[in-house]
């Protein structure tokens, strides 16, 4: 297997993509940490600010060190320059929130699994057309599941992620995959500002398997 179709089959296989940035370093590595402890084996750090390629360099240290099982990708990358930058630091896949064919030729240079984000069915044929295996759907708070629903059968066999509106409780969580999602992107209802700010790495911890526990509950 090919690392594109590894990366594939370990989120597919955790059924949830957690992500998140912060500026410090430290803070980052130690969420990092967390998450693995509490079983996550995949995940996408995001390029949200000035730190992000410099702590992402940490992580990915870290993650050699501590982690060797562990597919560190980088998400919200908008320039092939930026996907370039993060697959030299060690990127093991790449997530955008739009579709730049750009950013898939250099993906699929270095043999990557490329995430793209799409809002409109247009979207999603145009990330068909450059190869896309798996289309995360994007604001999924905008959409919400109706809009899965209503598409799915257009692209079937299709694989898609919501990011951005998928809430910590099994009620919504279900009803996401109910409507035909293979994986639910988690951010700030995961790893919250809250969760960051004070360091809460124990809720992080439990809300972390109760997350993993409800996905295999929902698949």
């Amino acid at each position: 297997m090919s690392k594109k179709e590894i990366v594939l089959d370990a989120i597919l296989t955790q059924g949830t993509l957690p992500l998140f940035f912060y500026e410090d370093a430290d803070v980052s590595l130690e969420i990092t940490r967390t998450l693995y402890k509490a079983g996550v084996r995949v995940f996408e750090y995001t390029n949200r600010g000035p730190a992000a390629l410099a702590n992402f360099k940490v992580l990915k240290k870290a993650q050699q060190d501590e982690m060797p099982d562990l597919y560190l990708g980088i998400g919200t990358i908008k320039t092939g320059a930026e996907a370039a930058a993060f697959i030299s630091a060690g990127a093991d896949f790449i997530v955008s929130p739009i579709v730049n064919p750009e950013v898939e030729k250099i993906a699929t240079q270095h043999k990557l699994l490329w995430i793209p984000g799409c809002m409109t069915p247009t979207e999603i044929h145009t990330a068909q057309q450059h190869g896309a295996a798996l289309i995360k759907i994007f604001p999924a708070n905008i959409l919400g599941p109706e809009f899965v629903s209503s598409i799915r059968d257009l692209f079937s066999g299709q694989l898609f992620i919501p990011t951005g509106g998928v809430d910590l409780n099994i009620d919504n969580i279900s009803t996401w995959f109910r409507a035909g999602v293979c994986a639910v992107g988690m951010g700030s209802k995961l790893i919250s500002k809250n969760v960051l700010e004070n360091r809460l790495y124990n809720q992080l911890y439990n809300d972390t398997i109760k997350l993993l526990e409800m996905v295999q509950t929902c698949k």
